[in-house]
């Protein structure tokens, strides 16, 4: 499929059925550690760099990188096999997990999965690869012993992460980013479980309101508890203030299995501090501790998990100091509250000061940018935690994204003992400054969150949010920020003229920051930059038989969706009223038109989110046909219209 100035923008390459955007001639070579695991003697560490294109294996008796091991596809998500003879390693853009030899230093196979994996998880005893197929909401299940596809599961939202009970019966899956319509004020994202022997999605467990972004996630050794963790974003209130979490909290929650429920959701935050954007989440082998990477503020913390069950079971020490205490009451009256009536374990979600008023975490800052600790003696630079593991032998291991680094740290008071650079750093261009920017939270006023919390992979949330750039009272879906920069206006009222301004706008009035102009002009530069990724659902990267059939109908001058969606960029630039004003619009009925481009990635749909599906957008919200003439159309014809929508 040949669309005027998008190969300009990225150049594809499709080779044996796989594809991958190629870097820029002399493009700086980054090391981007994005997931990291132990091998299951604690001997070998394996760590997936995603801009370097490989796999790096430390030894963690030197703590030196052993083996540094060329992969196709920008490298996700670890797990190694039971004897640590091999370790997986996905390759998001190929569409394949490699197995790596890790003392070879060679790749050994390639297992065909769905489009863009990230989460790896194994089922050892079954032998068994769960992998998230993030590019078309997929959980694939491969059977190791002949390294085919037992079966392909449906039924996700951005797939991201996944861990396995220990008794291999499910597989436990967390859906990144929410379902449904964004108009539903209890939306958010769920983990979903799925039946291994079954090869099916058996349950989705869905999050407190606004629960999104979920990252890693955990089960406890005896198979009763379940860990992820996640943002909360207070998608129900105007954003008119950050303070006390008003626009978003960060969170771990508590998953009860065998009801398959939340049991509780906890906050990470403090009172007047963010913790924003968590990421990496393992717990120790006695189930007594959680450590989480917090990737937005460089920290890591650590849980309690041992006092913190006694207390969500109601058993507060007594009499508790609060009891004497005016002052302590109103910080620890929640676990008084929860004695009193479990049902009170619903309030955690609201709750600032749970954690801290019971002692049940630490937080330490392992990066010099935060101003929050300026007595903290820092040895190392890091930026943006992502992986962590803990081994076998008691190390715990985190990595910095945008720093390039590991970090072997002390798993009792969490100080750094080791640093290993996964390779020569390479200067920061100005882009690559933005890139960093845009997902550090210390650039928002108390670190509730950072650009990256509400535009994930610089795409969209799926949420609502009721900013404040075009009156209170009337939430917008957000939108990705993928060719913000050629399509102005900005917003869905259009009520910032560019990128450029709105960029500005959102550094002061939603991170609540004067941001430095060559801050601002970084991070300006880095969204110039941003490349569409190539449909999924092409067919070797052309258009399949029924998505040309669709091109077809998208074109017709009756049906008239090029009219106001013409490519190359698949919009006119303008406003206008496609019947799609809902109840919070106040009164609005033009609306500017958005680009096409990744709609596959960028659902729900409408500037309200209010269609959960693109089948929505042609059918019950284009009532009139105002929207594009399409209630003449046959199922197929629709269906084939959609084909083509998803492969832009």
């Amino acid at each position: 499929m040949k669309k005027v100035g998008l190969l300009s923008l990225a150049l594809v390459l499709v080779t044996a059925g796989w594809i991958v955007i190629a870097q820029p001639a002399g493009a700086p070579k980054y090391q981007s550690p994005f997931d990291l695991a132990f091998s299951p003697d604690g001997k070998m560490l394996a760590v997936s760099d995603h801009t370097g294109a490989a796999v790096a294996i430390l030894d963690t008796e030197t703590s030196k990188v052993s083996q540094t091991v060329a992969l196709n596809g920008e490298p996700t998500g670890v797990a190694w096999k039971a004897d640590g003879s091999a370790v997986f390693v996905a390759e998001l853009g190929a569409g394949t997990v490699a197995e790596v030899d890790p003392k070879g230093g060679k790749v050994n196979r390639r297992l065909n999965v769905g489009p863009r994996p990230v989460g790896l998880a194994l089922a050892a005893k079954k032998n068994l690869l769960v992998v998230c197929n993030t590019g078309t909401d997929t959980v694939s299940i491969v059977n190791l012993a002949d390294g085919k596809e037992k079966a392909r599961v449906a039924g996700f939202r951005a797939p991201f992460f996944a861990c396995v009970t220990p008794d291999e019966s499910l597989a436990i899956v967390g859906n990144r980013l929410p379902a449904g319509a964004a108009t539903d004020p209890q939306m958010s994202s769920s983990l979903s479980l799925v039946d291994l022997d079954k090869g099916a999605k058996v349950a989705d467990i869905r999050l407190p309101a606004g629960g999104a972004c979920l990252h890693k996630v955990a089960v406890s050794s005896d198979g009763k508890w379940v860990y992820a963790v996640h943002t909360v974003g207070r998608t129900n209130l105007p954003t008119t203030q950050l303070e006390r979490g008003w626009v978003n909290t960060n969170a771990m929650s508590v998953i009860d299995l065998a009801k398959k429920e939340v049991y509780a959701t906890l906050l990470l935050d403090r009172p007047s501090e963010g913790a924003a954007d968590p990421w990496g989440l393992v717990l120790s082998k006695d189930n007594k501790t959680a450590y989480i990477s917090l990737s937005g503020v460089h920290q890591l913390a650590k849980i309690d998990l041992e006092t913190l069950h006694k207390l969500l079971a109601g058993e507060v020490p007594n009499p508790p100091a609060a009891a004497n205490d005016p002052y302590k009451r109103r910080i620890t009256g929640i676990w008084l509250e929860i004695k009193a009536d479990p049902k009170n374990r619903a309030q955690l979600v609201n709750d600032l000061a749970a954690l801290y008023s019971a002692d049940l975490i630490t937080r330490v800052n392992m990066s010099p940018r935060n101003p929050w600790r300026p007595d903290d003696k820092i040895e190392y630079d890091v930026f943006g935690l992502r992986g962590l593991d803990l081994s076998s032998t008691g190390k715990l291991a985190t990595a910095g994204y945008f720093s390039g680094n590991v970090l072997m740290v002390d798993p009792g008071n969490l100080k750094t003992t080791t640093q290993v650079a996964l390779g020569a750093k390479a200067a920061e261009t100005i882009t690559r400054k933005g890139e960093r920017i845009f997902h550090d939270a210390t650039f928002c006023f108390q670190h509730w969150l950072s650009c990256a919390t509400c535009h994930p992979d610089t795409r969209a949330d799926a949420m609502n949010w009721d900013l404040l750039n075009d009156g209170i009272g009337n939430p917008k879906n957000t939108k990705s920020m993928v060719w913000a920069d050629k399509t102005p206006p900005s917003m869905s009222l259009g009520v910032r003229a560019t990128m450029e301004v709105a960029a500005a706008a959102g550094f002061k009035h939603i991170l609540f920051r004067q941001v430095d102009q060559a801050d601002l002009d970084a991070t300006i530069a880095y969204l110039r930059d941003l490349k569409p990724l190539p449909s999924p659902y092409l067919e070797n990267g052309k258009l399949s038989a029924k998505a040309q059939e669709g091109k077809k109908l998208f074109e017709d001058k009756e049906v008239a969706c090029a009219s106001c969606h013409p490519g190359p960029l698949f919009t006119t630039l303008k406003l206008y009223d496609v019947g799609t004003t809902g109840q919070l619009d106040r009164g609005a009925k033009e609306f500017d038109t958005p680009t096409l481009i990744e709609l596959w990635k960028t659902g729900p749909f409408l500037h309200d989110g209010a269609a959960a599906t693109l089948m929505d957008v042609l059918t019950t919200n284009n009532k009139g046909d105002k929207h594009g003439k399409t209630s003449h159309l046959s199922q197929q014809q629709k269906e084939a219209l959609v084909a083509y929508l998803l492969s832009l």
